[in-house]
């Protein structure tokens, strides 16, 4: 790979400097990883993670060996309650480089976030997980990444701008990319539950919006590991849904398609439709959900 990229390529990637060094070697993990042939994919609107992450193609399989979207769409639906922390500004640049990296057609190899991105995000938050019950993984030793020497996502710097959270924001999970229930059939399956609800009641608690569904016209679809209390009430979270806004959640009586997985015991909400259509249509789509074999 030459040692310098060209400099539209760069913001293509990240918008911030990189380096190289044809000398320098990867640990024997990434290695491998790098040696296995991977195909540029649409980053999921259903990947809450990466929401605004500033690139749209995502390599696959990833670099943490999550071979299959479905498998990479669950695994960072985890990480989502970690970004309202708000623990560090480059939380969500160093998870989505990894979960979903950057995909270039220019560039072969794939490109791995910075040893010293790794170690400002880990000192950052491990206080937080440590908090609650949770240790920085072993899947995420900075050892493991390369140093600032070699081509890598560095740390934000002095330069950029901190993300503002502002009031008009729209949340992750009700931003409208022009589609609705097609979406909601193409990601069904990489979901731990799916339904339709008329909503009930909404509440804020400690940031994060509660969402509790009325007990008639609810449809459930899916519901893996749901326990029998939350088969009869269910009681949906919105991350951080205080701190940004969600028409699709516009109160009471609203009638929405929802879906997303389990996240610390709690059922949270990664995407979310108003519910449009006739009863002639919700009847076809029903049909089209229940016939889907996952």
């Amino acid at each position: 790979m030459d040692a310098l990229l060209p400099f539209a390529l760069l913001l293509a990637v990240w918008s911030l400097p990189f380096s190289s060094s044809s000398s320098s070697s990867f640990p024997h993990h990434l290695v491998r990883l790098s040696s296995r042939r991977s195909n540029c994919k649409p980053v999921p609107t259903s990947m809450s993670l990466c929401h605004g992450v500033g690139y749209s193609e995502m390599r696959l399989p990833n670099l943490l060996g999550h071979d299959t979207m479905k498998e990479a769409l669950q695994q960072a639906a985890s990480w989502v309650p970690l970004l309202t922390k708000q623990c560090h500004r480059d939380t969500k640049k160093f998870l989505c480089s990894l979960f979903a990296p950057v995909c270039v057609s220019e560039v072969e190899e794939p490109i791995f976030p910075c040893r010293s991105l790794c170690e400002n995000v880990r000192d950052g938050c491990t206080p937080v997980m440590a908090a609650f019950g949770f240790p920085w993984p072993e899947m995420l030793n900075c050892s493991r990444f390369p140093q600032g020497n070699e081509l890598c996502i560095p740390p934000a710097g002095p330069e950029d701008r901190l993300p503002v959270l502002r009031e008009d924001a729209v949340c992750a999970a009700c931003l409208d990319k022009g589609q609705s229930e097609k979406e909601f059939l193409d990601n069904v399956c990489s979901q731990d539950f799916a339904l339709k609800m008329i909503i009930k009641s909404l509440s804020g608690v400690e940031g994060d919006l509660q969402v509790v569904p009325e007990s008639k016209g609810r449809t459930l679809y899916k519901q893996n590991g749901w326990s029998e209390e939350e088969r009869k009430k269910p009681v949906l979270w919105l991350a951080n849904g205080e701190a940004c806004s969600c028409k699709e959640l516009a109160g009471p009586g609203s009638v929405v398609l929802a879906m997303g997985h389990r996240v610390a015991g709690r059922l949270v909400i990664l995407w979310v439709r108003k519910w449009r259509h006739g009863e002639k249509e919700m009847k076809k789509f029903s049909r089209a959900v229940r016939k889907l074999q996952c």
